[in-house]
């Protein structure tokens, strides 16, 4: 099934994909998606791992942030999607528990096009009434020789900002000062503007327009921002170009490429 619709919006232009030298000395490229992906679920009411596949290879992202992805839980049948969508995409695949949920469990994945050099899953604070959340990082090896940190996440859903406020103070005390330049990915469940926002954005640049800011929710129709790129150092980093992937089967979100350049 094809595509049912695609919103670019290009800041620059890059002439390769992938890993690859920039359009001036030293800067390299990188492809990184953000997708939640609805525990591997349609919005057909069916399952299908390959049409989410589709989605990811055709964007050919280099690190993927991937969230609400279940581990041997029995409404995804047993699968571990994150294995299966490395094995599909010939990606490296790691899967960061959350919480136990339905046999099995539940959380963030990540999938690169590099090996890793070290992991780690933080847990992020959450209310005792809501469901646990976690931030789940990565440090690769570029082919250039530099290494970098990688961080996918899934804020809290509910209504009021209480938890992701907590949870955002975590991610810049943990990750914002770190070792290696880093991305930020995820799903945030936080429009441009609000506080979480701002709270990430004093130390993550961000890869969007703040004055119209391309609604990534829900996909049959994109109304809200909620799915980000950030990076730090802020002048380390490039904005290259953006893209939402829109697509009304794969997920209730749409996916969120962001193309930078590493200086």
């Amino acid at each position: 099934m094809k595509l049912k619709l695609k919103i670019i919006l290009v800041l620059f232009v890059i002439s390769s994909p992938g890993w690859t030298q920039g359009i001036e000395d030293n800067l390299k490229i990188l492809r990184v998606l953000t997708f939640n992906i609805y525990h591997g679920a349609t919005m057909k009411g069916d399952f299908d791992v390959d049409y989410i596949a589709n989605i990811i290879r055709n964007a050919d992202p280099d690190l993927v942030a991937l969230q609400e992805v279940d581990f041997l839980t029995k409404r995804a049948r047993g699968y571990d999607l994150a294995t299966e969508l490395g094995w599909r995409l010939k990606m490296v695949p790691i899967f960061a528990r959350a919480m136990d949920y339905d046999g099995g469990e539940y959380g963030e994945a990540i999938l690169s096009k590099r090996s890793f050099i070290t992991t780690r899953n933080v847990p992020l604070p959450f209310s005792e009434d809501r469901e646990p959340r976690t931030a789940l990082e990565v440090v690769t090896l570029l082919p250039s020789g530099d290494t970098i940190g990688f961080i996918g996440t899934h804020l809290d859903h509910t209504g009021d900002d209480t938890d992701r406020i907590l949870q955002v103070k975590v991610i810049n005390d943990v990750f914002g000062q770190g070792r290696y330049p880093s991305i930020l990915a995820g799903d945030l469940n936080a429009i441009p503007g609000s506080i979480p926002i701002g709270i990430l954005e004093k130390s993550w640049g961000a890869s969007y327009d703040r004055d119209t800011p391309a609604p990534t929710y829900p996909s049959s129709d994109p109304t809200k921002k909620i799915d980000y790129v950030m990076f730090r150092p802020a002048g380390r980093w490039r904005v290259i170009s953006t893209e939402v992937i829109q697509d009304s089967v794969a997920s209730d979100h749409c996916a969120y490429l962001v193309v930078l350049g590493f200086k």
